[in-house]
């Protein structure tokens, strides 16, 4: 992946070294975070002035999702961070949420009446 300053398009400056996708910005600007191919979070450091410089990606922890961007699909919105990048919130594959069956009982009232 790569960031070009807009609207100068001035040379682009690669965040990502083994590709990415669903890059999403930091609310201050100051992280990009984006998933890999294997469903790693990845969060790249950046400064904007006076020019725009990246610093490593460093791997945040891994996910149970893959970027759709890797499969032909397009890109879905799998995660967002909060404003401060500390907190995510992932979208999980259905097949990997357990669910515990439940019991519904209806006309319950008329139940307790008899007892």
């Amino acid at each position: 992946m790569f960031v070009r300053p807009f609207p100068s398009g001035e040379p682009k400056v690669q965040i990502s070294f083994g590709g990415g996708g669903e890059p999403r910005w930091r609310a201050d600007g100051r992280e990009l975070f984006y998933l890999t191919a294997d469903g790693l979070l990845m969060a790249v450091p950046v400064r904007t002035s006076p020019r725009f410089e990246a610093g490593a990606p460093v791997a945040l922890f891994r996910t149970n999702v893959t970027s759709t961007v890797f499969i032909g699909a397009p890109a879905r919105n799998q995660y967002d961070s909060a404003a401060n990048g500390q907190r995510f919130l992932i979208s999980e594959p259905p097949e990997l949420i357990s669910s515990t069956p439940m019991t519904i009982v209806l006309n319950w009232q008329t139940a307790l009446r008899r007892k």
